[in-house]
C-alpha cells in the first residue's frame, strides 16, 4: 500500500467491514488496516485502500470480499486458552450432562473458533473425561464455526506446527492426542478429530445449525457494536436447547437480557444458563 489511508477512506472502510462481518473498527487503527491488507492490494495490483473500496463496490467481487474479510478477521488463538472455561466443562458441565438420562448426543458450539484450538480442546476435556468416567457420554458432537476460509482449512487438517503446539498445550497433552506429521508438524489423533465438525458461517447471518447444549462464544463479541452484540446473544439462545449453557470470554460479559440468562457463578469464571 503507497499511499497514506485518508481519514474518508478509514471511514469508507470501517462502514463496509462492519456491513460485512459486524467487526466495528475502532478509531486510529490505521495501521492495523496497512498491515492486514497490503498482501491483498499487492496481490490485486492495487496502491490505496480507496481503490480497494472502488473495487469492492463492482458486481462479481464477492470472492475478493471474502479474501478482505479473511484478511481482517484472521487472529491467532491458544490452546485451552483462560483455563477456566475448559475447567468448568471438565469438572461441572460434562459431569451434569452425562448424569441425565438422555439419549440424545451432547451437542456443543464453538463458535468464532480460528484455526481450531478451541474446539479441538474441548473434544480433548470430552476425551479426559470419558476415561475417567467409562461408559459416559458416548455420543459427543462439537460444531466449529468460522467466517474464515482459510483458517477453516488449517482447523479442518488438525496438523500444526511446533510453534503453534506450544502455546498453551502441555507436553503430556501433546503426546496423549498428537502424532507426529511427515512434514515435521503435529496431527491431531483420530478420536479428537471426529468429534469435530467444521463450519462455515457469519455470525450475522443465519443459523442452520440446530439445537446445542452448550455454546462457547469466546473474544468475539467484543469487536461488535452493542446491537450486534444483543441480536447475536439472542440468536444464540434459540439455539440452546432448555437448560443449555453459554461460556462467553473472560473479558466479556453479558449485559441485559435478563430474560433469556441467568448467571452462573463456577469461582472462579462465570457461564450463563438458559432460562
Amino acid at each position: 500500500m503507497k499511499a497514506e489511508i485518508t481519514p474518508q477512506e478509514y471511514e469508507a472502510f470501517k462502514s463496509f467491514l462492519q456491513d460485512a462481518c459486524g467487526i466495528l473498527l475502532g478509531d486510529n487503527k490505521q495501521y492495523l488496516v496497512k498491515s492486514r491488507l497490503r498482501r491483498v492490494l499487492e496481490e490485486n495490483g492495487l496502491n490505496s485502500l480507496g481503490a480497494l473500496l472502488e473495487r469492492l463496490k463492482r458486481p462479481g467481487r464477492a470472492s475478493l470480499k471474502e479474501v478482505v474479510i479473511d484478511a481482517m478477521t484472521t487472529n491467532e488463538t491458544l490452546w485451552f486458552r483462560d483455563n477456566h472455561p475448559f475447567r468448568i466443562l471438565q469438572e461441572k458441565l460434562l459431569p451434569e450432562f452425562a448424569a441425565r438420562s438422555s439419549l440424545a448426543p451432547l451437542r456443543v458450539w464453538s463458535a468464532a473458533c480460528s484455526t481450531g484450538q478451541e474446539p479441538y480442546s474441548a473434544g480433548m476435556i470430552v476425551d479426559e473425561f470419558r476415561r475417567q468416567k467409562p461408559g459416559k457420554l458416548r455420543d459427543v458432537k462439537i460444531t466449529a464455526t468460522d467466517i474464515s476460509k482459510s483458517v477453516l482449512e488449517v482447523a479442518r487438517r488438525g496438523e500444526y506446527e511446533m510453534i503453534a503446539i506450544g502455546r498453551g498445550l502441555s507436553p503430556e497433552r501433546q503426546k496423549q492426542f498428537f502424532t507426529p506429521s511427515a512434514n515435521g508438524g503435529w496431527q491431531i489423533r483420530p478420536q479428537i478429530k471426529s468429534m469435530v465438525e467444521f463450519k462455515e458461517l457469519n455470525l450475522l447471518e443465519r443459523y442452520m445449525l440446530g439445537k446445542f447444549d452448550i455454546v462457547m462464544c469466546r473474544n468475539v463479541l467484543i469487536y461488535f457494536s452493542a446491537d450486534l452484540k444483543k441480536d447475536i446473544l439472542t440468536r444464540i439462545h434459540a439455539t440452546l436447547n432448555p437448560g443449555g449453557y453459554l461460556i462467553l470470554g473472560a473479558s466479556e460479559s453479558l449485559n441485559g437480557l435478563p430474560d433469556l440468562y441467568e448467571m452462573v457463578q463456577c469461582q472462579p469464571g462465570i457461564i450463563y444458563r438458559k432460562k
